[in-house]
């Protein structure tokens, strides 16, 4: 049986960048200090008018083929996490393999999921893998929040950056290297983090004179924007959180067997309280978002790159990665590396 190995993860930034200093000219009120301290955030990178998920998405693949760990004929499988894709229809995915050269024997689909959406990209790639129906899988996590950001929305533009990331999962003889995955879902919270017009229910179209208001914090929307209603994310990643990685351990596997820990890098506020609840220490918990902000999909893979490019993440490591978020979902799963 063949089993599932990350064998390389690279990301994609776009150029423009949008730092403290810059959100403090405009908002007075939140000066530089206050903000970093808030968010842990001091940078992040926003998408030009006509740049796409796709085109961080292609920029990302590339530099997997430029390593030379694997040829791109060689890709039969191509998944692309994205909740701001290129158009309604076709998938992005499809447009992605295209732009790419992979050879048409390949599948490719976009699924949206978010924060949790690199873990359960993982599953499927896994499961792929381990059934024998693909041998080396493409992984895209592509994200552009800020198209749907409304510019006087500092509850959200202080937090969120655009990024994209491909990891390459193949199959090899080694043992399991990708594992224990854990999953839930409450859609009952889905309006707590939503954009409300664009889908079919509301099509933009018919709401092309929206109504913009302002809320009692002073920040400005229209139903057309991303909203996120913080303390009801807060409380949800608060209860869910705890359980969903408690319940990665067992008498097979300890919780002291894992190097490092790697949760979704939503903001220094919610990461601060997540390891007071689960008393973690600091020296294994990764952070490594204060240069691109919450780049929702892709920050677990730019932290997991990252880490192993300082060298804090070395072979043999066992990780754990916890996403958490829009949805509301929540994910959890084991990488050894």
């Amino acid at each position: 049986m063949k089993f599932a190995k990350i064998t390389a993860i690279e990301y994609e930034l776009p150029s423009h960048s949008l730092s403290n200093e810059d959100l403090a000219r405009e908002f007075p009120e939140w000066d530089v200090p206050k903000i970093f301290g808030k968010t842990g955030i001091n940078d992040r990178r926003i998408t030009a008018e006509n740049e796409c998920a796709s085109d961080l998405g292609f920029r990302a693949c590339e530099k997997i083929f430029d390593s030379g760990v694997v040829d791109r004929s060689d890709i039969d499988c191509l998944i692309l996490c994205t909740q701001s894709p290129d158009y309604v229809l076709p998938s992005t995915a499809c447009i992605l393999q295209h732009r790419l050269g992979l050879p048409t024997a390949c599948a490719a689909f976009d699924y949206n999921q978010g924060c949790s959406g690199f873990i359960y990209g993982l599953g499927m790639a896994k499961g792929l893998i381990e059934t024998g129906q693909v041998k080396n899988v493409l992984l895209v996590t592509a994200e552009t929040y800020s198209k749907y950001i409304h510019p006087g929305d500092k509850s959200v533009r202080t937090l969120f950056g655009d990024a994209a990331a491909a990891t390459l999962i193949r199959a090899t003889d080694d043992t399991v290297a990708i594992d224990r995955f854990r999953y839930g879902t409450d859609g009952s919270g889905a309006e707590s983090l939503i954009v409300p017009v664009g889908g079919a229910r509301f099509p933009a179209l018919l709401n092309a004179n929206l109504e913009t208001r302002q809320d009692d914090s002073g920040n400005i929307r229209t139903d057309a924007n991303l909203y996120m209603n913080g303390p009801a994310i807060l409380e949800f990643s608060l209860k869910r959180v705890p359980e969903l990685f408690e319940s990665l351990f067992d008498d097979n596997f300890t919780l002291d067997m894992v190097d490092h820990f790697v949760f979704h890098q939503a903001n220094k506020f919610m990461l601060d309280a997540l390891k007071r609840r689960l008393n973690l220490p600091e020296e294994k918990f990764v952070r490594e978002f204060e240069h691109c902000g919450n780049t929702v999909s892709s920050t677990i893979p730019i932290a997991l790159k990252e880490s192993l490019e300082k060298g804090n993440i070395k072979t043999g490591d066992i990780v754990a990665c916890v996403g958490f978020g829009v949805g509301l979902s929540w994910a959890a799963c084991t990488i050894r590396f």
